[in-house]
């Protein structure tokens, strides 16, 4: 089964791959990364088919160039700058970096391996090959789709109905069902209701006009990691420094959780409470969490509600609405609503992700506030993060 092209535009992807590969490639260009794929679903198995598919669109990928009104829409995003722009007019994605296959038991391999500024770019175009790939080479796609609309439909209904009342933007680039059809869940959701305020996807952000959304990942956090003259347990104060130093005080939302949230805290001191415009939560009790970032601010004099609480872990729209309701009186309250968006179907959507495990040959590793979203190569050198994490939050939370 022969696939027409899944990636066919650079900027489809998330917009916070810019924005982090902008900091790398004016700070960081001597890191080198590999990143490498994890299904989380249990009993997934991709065929030899699917391999050869997923190696062919790769190809496809790598063949890819931006287009002149890409580079000019991304001049046009008010913190991206021109040098930046003008590297990516020289960049592609070089196939030689990605290594693909299949072990014996079924499960599939994607290794990304090479300079950091063009590794970290994988990322979303594979995931999205993937993704569409296996549903649909694993199922009848067009009875997928036929789900997704009608499931798409009583959403769009709730929304102007008012059931939902939440503001939020579309971050499902990297689970999506296709990209066509992601296509139609941007353009829906925005000329249909006034509840989506833009999407991660640049690509669709300049094609429908609307805001492109995100700021950084994990990743960008753990890259620190792999700098040897950094301190495990001060990783989050060298990237809010160089994040704060690159956009200065613009493109301001920091991600808590890449090494527990509480040791993030201790590195948002006043300065950055104050520099930053909000903080994302993406794993964890979205209520403790919450009231702990509330009480944090209060704690320097700083009034919550001039600050966003950006929540995007797993929701869907009950659970946000259920969130809203609890925060919306004590913060700026939105979301970022990925896969319960885009790939939504009578089928069980894939947890598949593509995660930076390794920065200039040492380990690097997320803990974040849900175990089970933790992934390390070296459990020897995960079990250090932990010491160096515990040691530090005892030291300075007394």
């Amino acid at each position: 089964m022969k696939l027409e092209p899944i990636v066919t535009s650079l900027l489809d992807t998330d917009l916070y791959k810019f924005n982090m590969d902008q900091v790398i490639f004016h700070k960081h260009t001597d890191l080198c990364g590999q990143y490498y794929f994890k299904c989380r679903n249990k009993n997934i198995k991709f065929t030899p088919e699917m391999v050869q598919e997923i190696s062919e669109q790769t190809d496809h990928l790598c063949s890819l160039r931006f287009k002149k009104e890409e580079l000019d829409y991304l001049r046009s995003i008010r913190f991206i700058k021109n040098d930046y722009v003008e590297f990516l007019r020289l960049w592609h994605p070089i196939r030689d970096y990605v290594t693909i296959g299949l072990t014996d038991d079924g499960e599939l391999s994607i290794v990304v391996d090479g300079p950091l500024f063009s590794a970290m770019q994988f990322e979303i175009y594979l995931l999205e090959i993937v993704n569409e790939v296996y549903f649909r080479m694993a199922y009848d796609y067009n009875e997928l789709r036929r789900s997704a609309e009608k499931k798409l439909s009583a959403k769009i209904k709730a929304l102007n109905d008012g059931e939902y009342t939440f503001s939020f933007a579309e971050f499902g680039c990297r689970r999506r069902l296709s990209r066509e059809w992601q296509d139609v869940v941007v353009k829906r959701l925005v000329s249909e209701t006034k509840k989506c305020v833009g999407t991660s996807n640049v690509y669709l952000a300049m094609k429908y006009h609307v805001t492109p959304i995100g700021t950084y990942a994990h990743e960008f956090v753990q890259m620190y990691q792999g700098i040897d003259s950094i301190p495990l347990a001060y990783t989050n104060h060298y990237a809010m420094k160089d994040w704060y130093a690159e956009y200065d005080g613009d493109n301001g939302t920091a991600l808590t959780d890449t090494v527990t949230t509480d040791l993030f805290l201790l590195d948002f001191n006043r300065s950055n409470v104050n520099n930053y415009s909000g903080v994302r939560h993406d794993s964890g009790d979205p209520f403790e969490w919450g009231d702990k970032i509330i009480a944090h601010y209060k704690k320097y004099g700083v009034d919550p509600k001039t600050k966003l609480l950006l929540f995007s872990d797993s929701l869907d729209f009950d659970r946000a609405q259920e969130i809203y309701d609890y925060f919306r009186e004590k913060a700026k309250v939105s979301f970022g609503i990925g896969t319960f968006c885009t790939n939504d179907t009578d089928v069980e959507a894939l947890n598949i992700v593509i995660k930076l495990q390794y920065v200039n040959g040492r380990p690097v590793a997320k803990l974040s506030d849900s175990p089970g979203k933790s992934m390390c190569k070296d459990p020897e050198y995960l079990e250090y993060l932990k010491r160096s994490v515990d040691f530090r939050l005892k030291r300075e939370s007394r």
